[in-house]
């Protein structure tokens, strides 16, 4: 397929998909009384992840290290600075105390954790298994917070019934929609954001290859841009939507999944040691870091992200893409 055509194919299904998933998600959360932060952190960011951890396991396979591990750590500079950024800058985020206790502190350790393992210039099949171990510990933590707000929800809709008395009705409302069409909705706009991010990156890589890219440029610009897709259109969607718990919940979680869960198991499955290459080690992953860390006074001031600040962080990211692109092309 011509590069250009699979490119605009993908865009297209990334907007349908993400449609899908932000609508059905919300409703899936209102149905359980799951809040829509622990579904954008769970159900959502996993979906939305699947992009990174096809491009890390065929990079992986094929011994493209310098591709693998620049899509994770562009990926979470764009999550970060540039969708994070944009989103603020269409409405300021507020942030809840959930998000300050917990999903933040989980973004950052995750980044501080890539960092300490890759120092020595390569990750090992032991690195891999502390960072799938991290991921699950997160991923655990996520499905407990599911259950007590489902838990909570229901303690709450029964006490309502008891005080309205044995006549009132129980169950949803006529006419809405069952919960198996919502969850097959929801895995269809999944499978349309996947299908339509391979289509971008496929493209992306095709035209950045025959301009003579490198492994680890083309996966720090073109394919984090384009696997990051899906959290881009998913954010933005839920935030025009009004549903900015799920589009927040989907960045922190990615953030997670995309170093623990996505480079993990990429680490456990490729020949031997990883090699970490020496440009990444010395600017991208410590911006990475770096941008991980500045959240957390920023999300505490005030406990927001006003669009002043999320300009700033836009900035920032443009500004890193330029030096990027004049650099080491």
């Amino acid at each position: 397929m011509n590069p250009v055509l699979a490119l605009l194919l993908g865009l297209a299904a990334l907007v349908v998909g993400a449609e899908l998933v932000v609508r059905e998600g919300s409703a899936i959360a209102a149905r359980f009384g799951i809040s829509p932060l622990v579904v954008g952190m769970t159900i959502v960011s996993l979906g939305t992840s699947l992009p990174e951890l096809a491009v890390g396991l065929n990079a992986a396979r094929h011994g493209n290290a310098g591709l693998a591990v620049g899509n994770i750590v562009g990926t979470n500079v764009v999550n970060i600075l540039l969708i994070l950024g944009l989103s603020a800058l269409i409405r300021p985020i507020t942030f809840e105390n959930r998000t300050l206790r917990i999903d933040l502190p989980a973004m950052i350790g995750a980044a501080v954790l890539l960092f300490v393992l890759a120092r020595d210039g390569g990750l090992t099949t032991r690195d891999g298994v502390w960072l799938c171990l991290y991921g699950a510990a997160y991923l655990l933590l996520m499905t407990v917070l599911a259950r007590s707000d489902a838990q909570r929800t229901s303690s709450t809709a029964g006490d309502s019934r008891a005080a309205d008395g044995p006549g009132s009705p129980a169950g949803p409302p006529a006419g809405e929609r069952s919960v198996a069409r919502e969850a097959l909705l929801l895995v269809v706009g999944l499978a349309v954001v996947v299908a339509g991010s391979e289509f971008l990156v496929d493209g992306a890589v095709t035209i950045a290859r025959n301009l003579g890219v490198t492994d680890a440029v083309i996966g720090l610009t073109i394919v984090a841009v384009g696997t990051s897709a899906p959290e881009l259109v998913t954010t933005l969607v839920s935030t025009v939507r009004g549903n900015r718990d799920i589009a927040l919940g989907n960045l922190l979680g990615s953030s997670v999944f995309n170093i623990a869960l996505i480079l993990g198991p990429t680490v456990l499955v490729a020949p031997g040691s990883v090699p970490v290459p020496d440009d990444v080690l010395a600017l991208d992953l410590v911006l990475m870091v770096a941008a991980a860390l500045v959240c957390l006074p920023v999300f505490r001031t005030g406990r927001r992200l006003n669009r002043w600040e999320g300009a700033a962080f836009v900035a920032t990211y443009l500004a890193y893409m330029a030096w990027l692109l004049t650099t080491r092309l």
